[in-house]
Parts: structure tokens; C-alpha cells; sequence
């Protein structure tokens, strides 16, 4: 069984699409935050109980749950309550909107996959820049074929893949990499203000407008490729999967042929 959640709720519709492609791999069960909860990184409550609720489906066969609590918070209870010994990946997506570069140290998107991975799972986080419906279909396209290449064992179990896609349809996609982390993606500051009798503070978010070196997941969005970073391999040193060249080549091939409709 796949499991999909998300960092931005139960009723984010990439999430929904996501859910639908993969559907076609194996059965889904969906259990997210029951609201938006981005830049939440590998939170977990821990002061307070949490609370879920059957959420309305919209896909026949696929059960869906809403938490009140963190992406990570979702990925923990559904593994080791709500489908305890069922699941077999994790896949979360799709964000709205870029997880590269620093802010994949923030979002809640890889952090819930990260929970995944702990737990001796393959784990996918998957975002798009584009929140159009060509660039969502294309996205969750492209997760489904990832899920594919897990559940055949043509990757190894112990993956965790960050993948974030460029906006548009597969007809204006370029082509796969294989990444690492760009450096500096944002630079956040706190801005001061005042209610006429308080002062208060936001915390605000820059883009650092800088050329990422190539062979960055920036740079392969900013040149219209898909970017794949195994995190595992940054994060964890373990050995990288058997992902090249060839690999992205291959998945291309497959993500560019007429997508199946459900």
C-alpha cells in the first residue's frame, strides 16, 4: 500500500492527483494535515494529542484521513496506527511550489517523507513550480512512474528521493537529473512593526538571485529538467542507487508516452 500525504491539507489538489496516478501502481491510502502546514520541516507534536477524522474521498476505493497535526505527525500515525504493517511507501506531494536547494531543511513535503524513510521505507517527496493542471498532471505522472520503478524492485527499498518539476506539460519538459542541494536558496530576516502599541515582528523570505552551479537542482529547474536528489546519499552516506544517466533517460522516455487516464 502507497501512502500519500502532504505539507498544504487535505484538500490540496495536487495532492488529490498525486493520489489518482498512483492508484494505477497499487492501493492508496491518504492521511495529511487537515490544513496547510509548509515550512513546518520534521515538526512533531508531542505536548498536546492529536485528533483525526475520516476525510470525504474522491477517489473510489481510497480511504483519506485528516490530522491535526504536522506532515510528519501524519506519516508516524498512519504508520504505526491507522495502517499499521500495510504500507510500503511513502510519497508525499504534490507541493505547491519548489522544495529546492535550503529549503528542502524547512518543508514539510520532505519532512513527512523523511518519516517514511526512518522507518525503513522508500520515501518520495515531490513538488511542482507550475500549479497549473498540465504541470500537476505531469507531475503526478512522474510520481507514478517513480512508485513503479520502487514497487519492481528496479530501485532499491532504501531510497529517498526529493524531486521537484519545472512548470508545464511534458511536451515542455527538457528532459531528468540527477542532482545535489543548491546552497542558498532564500535568505529569511525578521521585519519590525508596530500595532500603534505593540511592537511585532515577521519573518520574511528573499530569493538570492545567484546562478546555482550546474549538476544543482536549481540550475536543472531553471533549464526546464526534472530534478531527482537522492537524499540518502547527501544526507545519510549511504551508497547512491542504482539512478544514472540511463535511469533518467529511460523515465523520460516513459513520462513523454501518452499518460494513462483513469
Amino acid at each position: 500500500m502507497i501512502l500519500v500525504t502532504n505539507d498544504d491539507g487535505i484538500f490540496a489538489p495536487g495532492m488529490w492527483a498525486l493520489a489518482r496516478e498512483l492508484t494505477a501502481i497499487d492501493r492508496v491510502v491518504i492521511v495529511t494535515p487537515d490544513r496547510e502546514r509548509s515550512a513546518i520541516g520534521t515538526a512533531m507534536t508531542l505536548r498536546h494529542p492529536l485528533r483525526v477524522r475520516q476525510a470525504h474521498s474522491v477517489i473510489s476505493g481510497v480511504d483519506a484521513y485528516a490530522v491535526d497535526g504536522t506532515p510528519g505527525d501524519s506519516v508516524i500515525l498512519a504508520v504505526s496506527k491507522l495502517c499499521e504493517g500495510q504500507i510500503d511507501m511513502v510519497v508525499s506531494g504534490i507541493n505547491e511550489g519548489l522544495n529546492t536547494g535550503d529549503d528542502l531543511l524547512i518543508s514539510g513535503t520532505v519532512g513527512a517523507a523523511l518519516q517514511g524513510y526512518l522507518r525503513n521505507l522508500p520515501a518520495v517527496a515531490i513538488s511542482s513550480l507550475g500549479t497549473d493542471k498540465a504541470s500537476v498532471e505531469t507531475t503526478a505522472r512522474l510520481g507514478a512512474l517513480i512508485a513503479d520503478r520502487i514497487k519492481r524492485g528496479e530501485l532499491p527499498g532504501s531510497v529517498f528521493l526529493n524531486i521537484n518539476t519545472p512548470r508545464g506539460a511534458v511536451s515542455e519538459i527538457h528532459g531528468i537529473a540527477m542532482t545535489r542541494p543548491a546552497h542558498k536558496s532564500h535568505v529569511d530576516r525578521a521585519e519590525e512593526g508596530s500595532d500603534g502599541r505593540h511592537r511585532y515582528y515577521w519573518l520574511k523570505r528573499r530569493e538570492v538571485a545567484t546562478d546555482a552551479p550546474e549538476g544543482t537542482d536549481i540550475s536543472a529547474v531553471d533549464r526546464g529538467l526534472v530534478s531527482i536528489t537522492p537524499l540518502h546519499t547527501v544526507f545519510f552516506g549511504h551508497p547512491p542507487p542504482n539512478m544514472d544517466e540511463a535511469f533518467c533517460q529511460s523515465l523520460f522516455a516513459r513520462l513523454r508516452e501518452q499518460p494513462t487516464t483513469h
